[in-house]
């Protein structure tokens, strides 16, 4: 038995639908199965798959995720040792 398909249509800002085009083609994937993977993920946990907050992290928080994205990014950027993150941790 095959499944009928339903086609959906709605607007979005050109920019945002070619940035997701880009990210998802990189992932291999098309518009329409990444918004396929979104529906099914809502779908099978009874709401959206992630959290909608409105919290804003902090100042300290939002340095951490820089500094995080750095190290990520840049091969010669200072990491940290396994002693040096929990020395963090206990201040």
């Amino acid at each position: 038995m095959s499944k009928s398909i339903s086609n959906v249509s709605f607007r979005i800002d050109k920019d945002l639908k070619d940035e997701a085009t880009s990210l998802f083609e990189s992932l291999g994937m098309t518009l329409t199965t990444a918004f396929n993977i979104f529906l099914r993920q809502s779908v099978r946990e009874k709401g959206l798959p992630f959290a909608v907050t409105t919290v804003t992290p902090n100042k300290e928080t939002l340095k951490a995720i820089e500094e995080t994205r750095e190290i990520l990014n840049n091969p010669n950027s200072k990491g940290y040792s396994l002693e040096e993150a929990l020395d963090e941790l206990k201040r």
